[in-house]
């Protein structure tokens, strides 16, 4: 492999655990790409090998077999401490002490690295100079975990991950983490980020790579993602008894190009509103189904993993 501006290179990445009789396969020959300077999602359904994928990147983990490069090098050659003097890991969730002010909490994790960014500096970069003297007791669940973006942020990291940052966070406090993002970004920084949130995917990610049962099943920018449907909109509806129109009989509508059920509900992935919904409403109509309810909207990421998993990615965050 080359450090051809690539901050995280892997290939046929494999990271089996064996537990008595019970073998689990949790990455299954990955191939991977992170360049220097995006900002790189890696979405999946839990259990699909992401967090593993991360851990092993970060050094946390050692994989089966494989080839791994962080930033030009390889963990267990000599170079552990000079790959982590060069990145920061902010996990889901970080337990700093009750009785630490801000300011003592990133002094502590300040004198573990030989160079960095001052406390002073790395409070105004999350915004929490006001907070300075509280007490870990006193911060709110968004103001906590942006002093964990903080402690990671204090070595002046080239590569940052970040595993799922937001999740619990009410939207103010999501949106100021996004804006972090995109300071780091912006100032040259590489992001890993895990997220079970779509729209946060699609804001912040350059690229993003779907895996599932450990393996790459797409990898492309945001649009590029949604592109792959086929379709630029996706029709609701909600009546009755729908089992006894087929999918056959909705794929054949004109423009639709798939179709997707959850209980009472369709979504049909169209490529023409205008040309979709009226045969569909004449469907409803001759089959003597009540339509409860009907909605269109553009094509989003969550119907990319939809369509790509069978899965919302909100069921299984919430799993």
């Amino acid at each position: 492999m080359s450090d051809s501006g690539l901050a995280i290179e892997l290939r046929a990445l494999r990271k089996v655990y064996q537990k008595k009789q019970q073998t689990t396969v949790a990455v299954d020959g990955l191939d991977l790409d992170v360049r220097r300077g995006e900002v790189f999602g890696l979405l999946g359904p839990n259990g699909a090998g992401k967090t593993t994928t991360v851990e092993i990147c970060e050094g946390l983990s050692r994989q089966t077999s494989g080839e791994v490069r962080i930033l030009g090098r390889t963990w267990g050659s000599g170079s552990d401490l000079a790959i982590r003097a060069r990145i920061g890991v902010c996990l889901q969730e970080t337990k700093f002490f009750d009785k630490q002010t801000v300011r003592e909490t990133l002094q502590l994790f300040a004198a573990c690295y030989g160079r960095g960014r001052s406390v002073d500096a790395a409070l105004e970069s999350v915004s929490l100079a006001e907070k300075a003297s509280s007490r870990q007791s006193q911060l709110s669940g968004g103001q906590r975990q942006r002093l964990a973006v903080a402690t990671a942020l204090l070595g002046q990291p080239e590569l940052l991950f970040l595993d799922e940052p937001t999740t619990g966070l009410d939207p103010q406090s999501r949106r100021q983490l996004w804006e972090i993002v995109r300071s780091f970004q912006r100032q040259g920084g590489t992001v890993l980020l895990t997220t079970h949130y779509m729209e946060e995917a699609e804001q912040l990610c350059t690229r993003i790579g779907v895996v599932d049962r450990g393996k790459s099943i797409a990898l492309g920018t945001p649009q590029e993602l949604i592109r792959s449907l086929g379709a630029e909109h996706v029709v609701e509806l909600e009546a009755k008894d729908l089992a006894g129109i087929k999918d056959t009989e909705l794929g054949a509508l004109p423009s639709v190009q798939s179709c997707e059920r959850s209980g009472d509900k369709v979504a049909l992935k169209v490529q023409s509103v205008h040309l979709a919904v009226p045969p569909l409403l004449e469907l409803l109509r001759a089959r003597g189904k009540a339509l409860d309810g009907l909605s269109t909207r553009h094509a989003t990421l969550e119907d990319v993993f939809v369509h790509l998993t069978g899965r919302q990615l909100r069921e299984e965050a919430s799993s």
